[in-house]
């Protein structure tokens, strides 16, 4: 019997795109754990005390690899039970019935201002940057601003009660976020239908000993969707590798295994699951 969701770890505040991610996978009534750090959302996943899950950002398609992250995977031991795959769409929120012309000043993020530039640039407000999209759209909200807007997500404008001036005002549209899904051990069952698996492994670093197990998946008929690699601590340069591998069905995953075994050493699979869609 799947283990019942009653709260879930993230990083950042409520009205966050990690927020967003859960109510994506979980469900609107899904209570969050609002962690300052992805180590913290780690820590509390592991706690059975804390929370129940959680989902933690691994990827963007602008920015890439939030490396440090596939580290804090590797040393815990939660598995990976599926993903979203999260549009990043920014709004200019202000409280009810302020105007453009109202707008001295806009608070972010400084990344989420960076997006949106293009926008920004428009008009001659002083940008201030801020530790958190959904923080600042609190603030506001709470503060009862007249001459403050802020970046932040719909859940935020939602959850703060703020108005929507200008939706969607990121200068790159195909902006998404990766988000992971986890689960303590104990509680993570056989995923039905998975198609995607997350594993980690290294060779023996000689002349060619990568490539011949990336041919070795190839001729199985396994996609290599991702393949990242990360220093090992304390080693001469020598390096983990992260896969992402696709695959029609689990046998014909855990065949591709068996077969690359004797070409690796440390493997450890962090989860098989579902592939996420764009949302």
């Amino acid at each position: 019997m799947q283990h019942p969701i009653q709260r879930v770890a993230i990083q950042g505040y409520e009205g966050s795109f990690h927020q967003e991610a859960v109510r994506i996978f979980f469900g609107d009534k899904t209570n969050i754990l609002a962690c300052a750090r992805f180590q913290d959302v780690v820590k509390s996943t592991a706690d059975p005390a804390l929370c129940d899950a959680g989902v933690m950002a691994i990827e963007n398609s602008i920015a890439g690899s939030i490396l440090p992250n596939y580290s804090l995977l590797r040393n815990s031991d939660l598995v990976i039970v599926g993903e979203i795959y999260l549009q990043i769409r920014q709004n200019l929120l202000v409280n009810p019935g302020i105007t453009l012309k109202d707008i001295k000043e806009v608070h972010s993020h400084p990344i989420a201002i960076l997006q949106c530039m293009d926008f920004l640039n428009q008009y001659d407000w002083k940008l201030v940057e801020t530790e958190d999209t959904a923080l600042s759209a609190k603030h506001i909200h709470q503060r009862k601003s007249k001459h403050i807007a802020g970046i932040a997500s719909s859940l935020a404008a939602d959850l703060f009660q703020l108005e929507t001036l200008a939706p969607d005002i990121h200068t790159m549209k195909n902006n998404y976020t990766r988000f992971l899904v986890l689960y303590r051990r104990e509680n993570a069952e056989p995923v039905k239908d998975a198609n995607k698996a997350s594993v980690t492994f290294q060779t023996d670093h000689s002349r060619g000993s990568l490539a011949k197990v990336l041919t070795l998946i190839a001729d199985a008929g396994i996609n290599l969707s991702k393949l990242q690699s990360y220093p090992i601590p304390g080693s001469d340069w020598k390096y983990s590798f992260h896969a992402d591998m696709e695959f029609e069905n689990t046998p014909e995953f855990e065949q591709v295994i068996q077969t690359i075994r004797p070409a690796i050493s440390d493997l450890k699979i962090y989860g098989v699951y579902r592939k996420g869609i764009n949302a």
